[in-house]
């Protein structure tokens, strides 16, 4: 079969009633892409930034209404300094390069992470795009740049502190309301490339209930039919949040 017609055989097993909300991936493997041809590490990157628009664009297209990219990790500044510098340069060139095709196909936009570690001028990019965005009703584009989960609910913490608010007042959802981007869901699908097992501290607050599901295939390699891979694994199975199946059951009588 070809992909495209592998990638019709699974459309038509997709339920369009159970598209997961919120994805969240962790996009892994550039490296090693790029290992496996010969070439350097930096090109790998440069072939993942490239699969970002296809997969943000299909999972549009799906009805997946917030998708989160890890793109670049607190511990990633651990790299060597010549890969960190190739990746920020990446990471603007993409915001600024697909900054108006997203907002006409009605994207809405923000980085994620500590920004004030970050280089001004990728801040200043990507505010550019979140002003121009921020209006659209389409699928929310969550970009993950110097984040780490637990960093996100350490700083949540000390807003909260900040803010005054009693002990005896703090409850989950106040820890909610104050992480990086309060207004989107929780991660219904977590996906993680490469064939590593391990959520290497994504979105470890708004996982509590995510379904996981890895694959083999590395980042520059992962494409719509795999999208679609990944969503129907999520449909097969039973999400229970602590319930019993036959709790859900009689939920839904």
């Amino acid at each position: 079969m070809t992909r495209q017609q592998i990638k019709a055989e699974l459309e038509n097993r997709l339920d369009m009633s159970n598209i997961p909300a919120h994805i969240g991936i962790i996009m892994d493997g550039n490296g090693r892409w790029a290992k496996r041809r010969g070439l350097s590490r930096i090109k790998g990157h440069q072939e993942g930034a490239k699969r970002v628009k296809t997969v943000v664009r299909y999972a549009d297209d799906l009805g997946v209404k917030h998708i989160s990219l890890y793109a670049f990790s607190v511990e990633n500044w651990a790299r060597p300094s010549f890969e960190v510098s190739a990746l920020m340069k990446l990471i603007k060139a993409y915001i600024v390069r697909e900054r108006q095709e997203l907002h006409a196909e009605g994207v809405k936009f923000k980085l994620v992470g500590r920004l004030n570690e970050l280089a001004p001028e990728i801040v200043k990019e990507a505010d550019i795009s979140t002003e121009l965005m921020k209006n659209n009703s389409g699928l929310s584009l969550n970009l993950c740049i110097n984040y780490g989960g637990r960093a996100e609910i350490v700083d949540a913490v000390r807003e909260i502190v900040r803010s005054g608010i009693a002990p005896e007042k703090i409850d989950e959802e106040t820890i909610s309301r104050h992480l990086y981007w309060p207004e989107i869901p929780d991660v219904d699908l977590l996906v993680r490339t490469s064939g590593e097992m391990r959520t290497s501290n994504f979105h470890l607050w708004r996982s509590a209930y995510s379904e996981l599901y890895f694959t083999e295939v590395l980042w520059p390699d992962f494409d719509d039919v795999e999208l679609l891979r990944a969503i129907l694994a999520y449909q097969g199975r039973e999400r229970r949040f602590g319930m019993t199946s036959e709790q859900l059951t009689e939920q839904e009588i």
